[in-house]
């Protein structure tokens, strides 16, 4: 059996916020008419560009699985 990873107040609300501010800057880039392109880069094919936030937000996966439940 797996060892659970239990966080409790503010280290984990501090990890949560860091995935949240990671996941908003990214998509933040892109909205308004004068939104900006994201180069998404997989492990596979070709870069995609798009200007598009939610698949911006979709393609985010962090290292930090606190992080990541944030973002």
């Amino acid at each position: 059996m797996a060892a659970k990873d239990v966080r409790f107040g503010g280290d984990a609300r501090q990890r949560m916020l860091r995935g949240v501010d990671i996941l908003a800057d990214a998509v933040k880039v892109t909205l308004g008419p004068k939104g900006r392109n994201v180069v998404l880069d997989k492990s596979f094919g070709a870069p995609r560009i798009t200007k598009d936030g939610v698949t911006v937000a979709k393609e985010i996966e962090l290292g930090d699985k606190f992080e990541n439940m944030g973002a």
